[in-house]
């Protein structure tokens, strides 16, 4: 009878993780190195091919909005705002502004959605007026992430380097020359650019730009023209423009 405590018994019997490195790596008597190699490699193509596929099936507006939590509420805002429907028929859709180009990012992304799905299955936000509870958080949520990585989703389109401020609108070109000047990041200015405002959202938004930026809470407008307006208050006159 084997002693399981003489060491050149255990010697003899590895362990289950041994055992296994050992059926993975041994020679295969049935197939040739060549064949092994080949279908690994068309494995490999298919698991990628089969990942990337259903990244992009979950990356498009018709997904986003299958739960009637974001179809009911947020996407019909939405709809009535300037990157919906616009003159130049440009459309920026639910992933253009919430999911990241760059793979890496992407893919963070999708993982930090399985939040969200557990909570839909969970029925945090079920009904509006369970919403409407959360919307203030959900808000801050997006916020202070477009904050931390200065608003990268808005740059996919819009980006400083390539306006010519001299062709915007007057308001427009000064209010971009600042943010230029002074550091900011397009969600300084543009919260609820296509979904409606909170209750408390200003003191929300001045709670989380202190985090990253303190003391420069006050809007584009604010710092041109020396008055201490709401940064919603130039919010709304920039939503105006353009529905007009």
């Amino acid at each position: 009878m084997e002693n399981k405590n003489d060491p050149a018994t255990n010697k003899r019997r590895p362990g289950m993780i041994g055992r296994m490195w050992r059926k993975i790596s041994r020679p295969s008597s049935a197939y040739s190195l060549g064949t092994l190699l080949v279908a690994g490699g068309f494995a490999g193509v298919l698991f990628w091919g089969g990942f990337n596929w259903a990244m992009e099936m979950t990356n498009n507006e018709a997904f986003c909005i299958s739960c009637h939590e974001m179809k009911d509420n947020v996407f019909e805002e939405y709809k009535e705002t300037i990157h919906y429907n616009n003159h130049s028929g440009v459309r920026a859709t639910c992933p253009d502004c919430h999911v990241p180009k760059e793979w890496i990012h992407k893919v963070k992304r999708k993982i930090v959605a399985s939040n969200e799905l557990f909570h839909h299955f969970a029925g945090t936000v079920s009904t509006p007026e369970k919403f409407e509870e959360k919307r203030i958080q959900l808000a801050t949520n997006v916020w202070r992430a477009m904050k931390s990585t200065d608003s990268r989703e808005c740059r996919n389109c819009h980006d400083f380097r390539f306006m010519d401020f001299t062709l915007q609108e007057t308001r427009s070109g000064k209010a971009h020359q600042e943010a230029v000047d002074n550091n900011m990041t397009c969600i300084d200015c543009h919260q609820g650019i296509a979904h409606r405002l909170p209750a408390g959202a200003e003191d929300a938004y001045k709670a989380i730009s202190a985090e990253y930026a303190p003391g420069k809470t006050r809007s584009v407008a604010s710092a041109h023209k020396g008055v201490d307006f709401s940064i919603f208050d130039h919010l709304s006159a920039y939503v105006s423009m353009a529905k007009n």
